[in-house]
């Protein structure tokens, strides 16, 4: 982690977590959300606006560093809904933040 520059910041979490409402992968709510990286951190991923996800525990630890389709497959979770609302949830979010 300590190699790799982030740049996502608190106030981007708390809108992230606000836009998802709940685990972005299962849809969890009422639980404590964790930053997954969609593109995970030993395949190139960053802690940043575009590559965090709120997760639960448990969708963030089976996920691992899986690849995120791959893994919302394998998983049985919706892959299109996921990918349709983080695009627009990051498209949303963008809009609201400078670069």
């Amino acid at each position: 982690m300590a190699a790799v520059e982030h740049d996502l910041h608190p106030e981007q979490w708390a809108a992230l977590v606000e836009a998802w409402g709940g685990c972005a992968y299962c849809g969890a709510t009422g639980v404590p959300l964790q930053r997954d990286c969609v593109l995970p951190i030993s395949r190139g991923g960053r802690y940043t606006l575009e590559n965090i996800a709120p997760a639960c525990a448990s969708c963030n630890a089976s996920k691992c560093n899986d690849e995120v389709t791959g893994w919302l497959r394998r998983k049985r979770l919706d892959e299109r809904t996921f990918l349709e609302r983080h695009a627009r949830i990051q498209a949303d979010l963008r809009a609201l933040t400078p670069p």
